[in-house]
This record gives C-alpha cells, structure tokens and sequence, in this order.
C-alpha cells in the first residue's frame, strides 16, 4: 500500500488542457474515486498516476518517493481496463498468472498466489475455462484478480464497470468493495456513474474542464455539494433564483422572496443578495393541507412516474416553477394523481449558492 500525491500536475494537448494544476493526497488503504464527466480529465489524471501519460509539469509521489519520471513498467500498480484485456488464447490460471512470469517469479509461488486470489475472487473452479466461456462479470474479476495478484502499492481502476448491465454492475460493486477492504489496498477509480462513485468510496474528487471542484466524503458531496455544478452533477437538485429580504439575528432565520413566496432558512444570509437555493427532491414533504409549518406552499402535480420504492412527481409552484419531489412508497402510503392540488414543506436548511 502507499499514499499518492499528485502536486501540481498538468497536462495539455494542443489549446486543450485536460488536467488544470490538479493537486490530490490520497491516503494509504483509502478507495479513492475520480468523477465527472466526459471530457473532465479523470482518465488522463489515471493514466499520469499508472505512467503511462507524461504530464506537462508537477510531480507525482508514491508515499515521499517521486515517480514522475518512472517509467509504467517500473511503477508498483495493478490496472484494470475497462475492456477487461484479457488474453483470449490463455486461460482463466494463465492470465492471472501472466504478470507473476514476467516478473521471473518462483513456479511454486505463482500456483500459490494465482489460487488464492482466484479464491478471493471466487473463480477458483474456473481456472481451466478460456475468458470467451465466462460471463461479463466473471471476465472482470479475472481481470480484478490479474491485477491483484502481482501485490501492487496501487491498484487502478479505469471504467471497470461500464461494460455490465445493471444488476452486474451493482453486484460486482459490492466484490471490488469486500475486496479492497479485505485486501487493504489504496485503490483509485475513474467513473462517470455517481451512483457507483458514492456506494463504493471512502473519499471522491470532482472534476470538471481538468478542475478539483470539491474533494470530500460521499455524504459530504451529496449533502453538502460546494456549488452549482457539483450539486446537479450529483443528481436532479431543485434550484430556484432568490433575494434576501431580512435576517433576524434573535430567531438566526433569514427570510427570502422566490416569485412573490416568503420562505425562511436557517442560514444567514445579508439582505439584498441574490441567491440560488438547491434543495433535493426526498427533502422535500407531501403535507396535509391542514397542517400548520413554516415553508408550506401549494402546488399541483404536473406529472407521476412510480419506480417501485418511490414516486416521483413533478409538481408546479410559485410562478410555474416546477421542482422535484420525491416519496418513499410506505405502506398505506397514497401515489397523488396529475393535476391533483398538493401542500409541500420546503426545508428550512438547504444549500445556498450566491449569483
């Protein structure tokens, strides 16, 4: 296992600067995940740690060694690829053991190490199959236990799910999970799918144009997202333009005028300023139209799309505004109808964004 830090890399091609002065410290043991979108430069920032992109100025350490100048081959890393690589005229036993043989290592040992982590993959009984007679999922944890058994610093993972449909995607999430922990390897992955980014990581950087927008906790970015692009990068946020109108220090509420509404948040704010508010969609309540709180408006139901666990409704407020709410489907609970006349709860917490 090692630390890696990344100071002050970059990394341009032609007027396109795929990584901007990006500096990261990823801790030793830590599942650590590069996300954004297309074009953001998590790939080029992967593939500058593995060695196999030169970057233009910075320097790169593994725990207080510099390897900038290292060649990949010389680097201590696992990679898996998005396509899996496997070789289709070796075996399941025979790719794993590929990376053992070039290293020269002892016969004996490669048997060894091939079967545990084949074992710790659960693929032992599959060593004899070529890739081509094994599933999606099962050529991925080949080419996991291929870069596991070579017993890298780092391991580095570049789209490794993309490829699976959705029910692989999620149980093969849960494998590289159990495994990384069990293995206590300092893994990085690159990922586009939020979703993903958030169930499996102990920390996520965001990028956006080569750019760090936020580094934190899953928890942290969804709940408290720095600004406006990671808020609807990390999901269908209600955004809605405000001014302030007051602040009342004895109460610590500020209140704000959105479209003609009065709504009060507990965040302190100075009057006049123009703000944007975010607030997610499950934050949001469905009240009974009798029911007396602060931040109770009403709308109508624009429209109703029932997923199973939830219903998510598009609802028309203040001045044709529509937002997002979301409703978890209890037992009991009653799904609203398209044009039906609804009250909502808006939080008196949310993120706030100045324009």
């Amino acid at each position: 296992m090692a630390q890696v830090k990344l100071n002050r890399i970059s990394k341009q091609y032609g007027r396109l600067k795929a990584v901007d002065d990006v500096s990261l410290k990823i801790e030793e043991g830590e599942f650590f995940t590069l996300l954004g979108p297309s074009g953001c430069g998590k790939t080029t920032t992967l593939r500058i740690i593995a060695g196999f992109v030169e970057p233009d100025q910075g320097e790169l350490y593994f725990d207080d060694k510099c390897i900038t100048d290292l060649p990949a081959h010389k680097r201590n890393t696992g990679m898996v690829f998005q396509d899996y690589a496997l070789f289709p005229n070796l075996n399941v036993y025979e790719n794993v053991a590929y990376g053992l043989k070039a290293r020269n290592v002892n016969s004996n040992d490669i048997g060894k190490k091939v079967h545990s982590v084949l074992d710790k993959v659960g693929l032992l009984e599959f060593e004899n199959r070529a890739p081509s007679a094994l599933s999606g999922g099962q050529q991925q944890r080949v080419a996991l236990a291929r870069a596991l058994v070579i017993e890298p610093e780092v391991l580095l993972m570049d789209e490794p799910l993309s490829n699976l449909d959705a029910n692989l995607r999620i149980n093969m999430r849960e494998v590289i999970k159990h495994l990384q922990k069990d293995v206590g390897i300092t893994t990085i992955l690159v990922t586009h799918d939020q979703e993903e980014a958030i169930s499996i990581s102990d920390r996520i950087a965001i990028l956006k144009d080569g750019h760090i927008e936020q580094v934190a906790t899953p928890l942290s970015i969804y709940q408290n997202p720095c600004n406006r692009f990671v808020s609807e990068f990390m999901g269908s946020p209600n955004l809605l333009d405000a001014e302030v109108i007051s602040y009342n220090a004895a109460e610590k509420i500020s209140d704000l005028n959105i479209d003609g509404e009065v709504i009060k948040t507990s965040a302190k704010i100075a009057p006049l300023s123009r703000i944007t508010c975010c607030f997610r969609p499950e934050q949001i309540e469905i009240i009974d139209r009798n029911d007396s709180c602060l931040n109770k408006i009403r709308g109508y139901v624009q429209s109703v799309l029932f997923t199973g666990p939830l219903t998510k409704y598009k609802v028309v407020v203040f001045n044709h505004k529509v937002i997002n709410v979301e409703r978890l489907n209890t037992s009991g609970a009653q799904i609203k109808k398209e044009g039906e006349e609804v009250y909502l709860k808006i939080p008196e917490s949310f993120c706030i964004y100045e324009r």
